[in-house]
């Protein structure tokens, strides 16, 4: 069962308990004040009006200077409050009038149950406050995270800033979590929390990072701080792309021969996946094959694809022998255990064997396996299509949604792709492209990978050229899934969200550090879009100019 149905779970017991105190603590005070706050003076303004707002909030503060509150209530001297100014952008905020919120070392933060300890005990660490645990009272300055007992969204949150005092509350731990998210970088960024209330919820459900260590070694470190970064940017995936030609980069039992001298330890990954799911972030493995397997080919020669010629194919496993299938699956098992999320990739691009112009003629094995397998007149794509599809069970077992890269998914073939299987959508320029409209019309759900915006390749080889915020920002949403024309607004319910991805094609072009500070604007501009993909109300300039104060 994966930890968001765990938490899920526990929430249904947790509410039968505390749902008295938690609704008159927070929730029924919140739904009190609202409309008073909005419409005093008359001079209230429809949720989202200041949300869309480009010019700097304030509350009573000159520009990039925190106001100070001087009173534990709202009053006509304040002038109404402006949206917060995060990244990415809240998407609706009621402006009200009052001092805001700052946060003082002798405050508190307080939770509604104890399901939110690590987000409180989080935030109350990065703002400087006490963790006070599971209260009823109120204080002045309170921060209090609360579990509602509705449904909806569990990504979504409330953040409502009145009388002193901060309330975040959200369905889901999520939706919390993010909500302390917009308040972090409120109080970073200018000091105070603006009156009012915010109500926000990511457009799509799969925000993601994808990082390529298997053909340049990133250290432990490293990917934990991107994940402190991700985090606060409420992404929720990192993926990790773990085994190519060039290494195999994470320990294994069941086949150490294949792992490379440079790799992370399990002890290694499991901190990495713990401080993932801290930042309610899922870890994404992806174990490429049947192509991208040379570095278990190095370790297994009698296992490489050759032609008819006997000459090797380059990172192509040869699927005709059932040793073939058992290590893979030997290694999808062993690291169901290591990544506990769940989402899994399976790879399933570029097989060398579909692309040459014959591939029954130049692996007459292949063909022979597939008309074995699936009866006369079954194809190398056939074979190919079932091999997905039967590392697609392996993984299915150990309760996992699955997703293979666009050309992994054949045309004309009597075998289709598993029904489950989401498309990871790259790249439209493998042999019989199709356009991404063919996946959204059979009824896939797709994953938005465009390597036009969200591929940062090192070295930029081929046509390859690293991405900018600028471009990203102004240019794509998550309908764009191949080059630049977005697919048609009847498909967007199952385009999932996307994934900003570097690949380390040449490894030594950039230093990791190089490389976070080469994709941080990308990211941004990445988040931006996938929580709302409407045109910014920020220019790039000033879009880049709050990124720059925000940290």
């Amino acid at each position: 069962m994966s930890q968001h149905r765990r938490r899920a779970s526990a929430q249904q017991v947790r509410r039968k308990r505390t749902v008295v105190a938690a609704a008159f603590a927070g929730t029924v005070a919140l739904g009190v004040g609202v409309g008073v706050w909005a419409s005093a003076d008359g001079g209230g303004k429809p949720a989202g009006s200041a949300a869309q707002a480009p010019s700097d909030r304030t509350s009573g503060a000159a520009p990039g200077r925190a106001a100070t509150p001087s009173s534990p209530s709202p009053s006509r001297s304040y002038p109404l409050s402006q949206a917060p100014r995060t990244i990415p952008a809240v998407r609706s905020h009621t402006p009200a009038r009052g001092p805001g919120w700052r946060a003082q070392r002798s405050e508190r933060v307080v939770v509604s149950d104890p399901e939110l300890a690590d987000e409180g005990r989080l935030i109350a660490g990065e703002l400087g406050l006490s963790y006070a645990g599971e209260k009823d009272d109120v204080r002045a300055g309170d921060l209090r995270l609360t579990l509602g007992s509705g449904g909806g969204n569990p990504e979504s949150y409330t953040m409502t800033v009145r009388d002193g005092r901060v309330d975040i509350s959200g369905p889901g731990d999520a939706g919390v979590f993010y909500g302390t998210r917009t308040l972090k970088q409120e109080v970073h960024g200018g000091g105070t929390a603006p009156e009012g209330v915010v109500r926000d919820e990511p457009a799509k459900p799969r925000r993601g990072f994808m990082l390529d260590i298997a053909r340049k070694p990133y250290t432990a470190s490293w990917i934990e701080d991107r994940i402190r970064e991700l985090g606060d940017l409420k992404f929720n995936e990192l993926g990790l792309h773990f085994s190519d030609d060039q290494g195999f980069r994470i320990e294994s039992s069941t086949h150490p021969e294949i792992v490379s001298k440079d790799h992370l330890t399990k002890a290694q990954v499991k901190q990495i996946v713990g401080l993932a799911a801290a930042r309610h972030i899922t870890v994404v493995p992806e174990i490429d094959s049947p192509g991208h397997l040379g570095a278990v080919i190095a370790a297994h020669p009698d296992l490489q694809l050759r032609n008819v010629n006997g000459v090797p194919t380059r990172g192509a496993i040869d699927i005709s022998k059932p040793a073939s299938a058992k290590i893979v699956d030997d290694l999808l098992g062993e690291y169901a255990g290591l990544f506990t999320g769940d989402q899994w990739h399976l790879g399933g691009d570029e097989y060398q064997a579909l692309t040459v112009a014959n591939p029954q003629a130049s692996y007459p094995q292949l063909a022979a396996a597939a008309q074995q397998k699936y009866g006369t007149g079954a194809t190398v794509a056939d074979l190919a299509t079932g091999w997905l599809n039967d590392r697609a069970a392996t993984v299915r077992a150990h309760d996992r949604t699955m997703r293979a890269w666009n050309d992994g998914f054949f045309r004309n073939t009597s075998v289709q792709p598993a029904k489950d299987l989401q498309v990871a959508y790259w790249t439209g320029k493998e042999i019989g492209a199709r356009q991404p409209v063919e996946y959204l019309s059979a009824g896939r759900k797709v994953l938005n990978y465009n390597d036009e915006f969200l591929y940062y390749v090192l070295g930029q080889p081929q046509t390859f050229v690293y991405p900018t915020g600028q471009r990203i920002y102004e240019q794509w949403n998550p309908r764009v899934l191949r080059g630049t024309t977005a697919v048609p607004a009847s498909y967007d319910g199952q385009i999932l969200g996307g994934s900003f991805a570097v690949w380390s094609d040449v490894a030594g072009a950039q230093t990791q550090d190089q490389v976070a500070a080469g994709i941080r604007m990308p990211l941004r501009a990445t988040v931006q879009k996938l929580w709302d993909p409407r045109t910014p109300a920020l220019s790039w300039a000033q879009f880049r100019q709050l990124a720059d104060r925000l940290g």
